[in-house]
């Protein structure tokens, strides 16, 4: 007997390094977080990411090698989306392990949150609680693409980009939720910020839709038109 990995053990392990390689570029690792919010062209993905259509797809290539993602062509163009949500759990895993191990992860989270207090941000209890209440306007700020592959069922679709034009018509008598792409992305922050400077007090939604989804609590999804 030896204690040395045997050739099928060997094999197996190198099919787990394929995972490993595909995740080891940050811009596959950026490709992969913004198609668990929906699926999209590699045209739109290339121009999110600034990187060029050749370079990006060569990473999306990469990621549907190890079975991470999956490549759909209509027409002229191949839409991407993952393979199954079991992809972006283990993403969101990825993610809550990085922050326990890595304080950079942690600096950069906060960073993200702009320094927010504890009275700018709200749970998913806290609001599901006022949701029932009729006691907020929950506001989605992320791309109207986003909003309609899944959302918040009372979420009005509202893109940063719009949200200056209407903040005088939001309503005054009620408390402003707004959610963007979870806790690593400054969606929900900038939308906080811009409101603040529009003279209204909006609070923030520490969850994206995926965390809303692994909580078990209900995701509305557009029909496509």
């Amino acid at each position: 007997m030896t204690d040395f990995a045997q050739p099928t053990e060997k094999v197996l392990f190198a099919q787990f390094a394929r995972i490993g390689k595909a995740l080891a570029n940050p811009t596959r690792l950026e490709l992969l977080d913004l198609l668990t919010q929906a699926p999209r062209s590699v045209e739109k993905l290339a121009h999110l990411v600034g990187q060029t259509v050749a370079a990006t797809s060569h990473h999306l290539q990469s990621l549907r090698s190890a079975r991470l993602v999956e490549g759909h062509k209509d027409g002229l163009y191949v839409t991407y989306r993952l393979s199954d949500e079991e992809v972006s759990a283990f993403w969101r895993r990825l993610q809550q392990l990085a922050r326990q191990r890595l304080p950079e992860v942690r600096d950069g989270a906060d960073d993200l949150a702009g320094g927010a207090n504890e009275a700018e941000l709200i749970d998913r209890i806290a609001l599901t609680a006022r949701m029932r209440r009729g006691a907020v306007t929950l506001l989605d700020v992320r791309p109207r693409e986003e909003y309609e592959a899944g959302h918040v069922p009372s979420a009005v679709c509202m893109p940063l980009d719009q949200l200056a034009a209407v903040a005088d018509t939001l309503p005054r008598d009620r408390e402003i939720v707004v959610y963007g792409r979870g806790p690593y992305s400054a969606l929900g922050s900038r939308a906080v910020d811009l409101l603040a400077k529009q003279g209204r007090r909006a609070r923030r939604l520490l969850d994206g839709i995926p965390q809303w989804r692994q909580a078990g609590l209900p995701v509305a999804v557009e029909p496509p038109e």
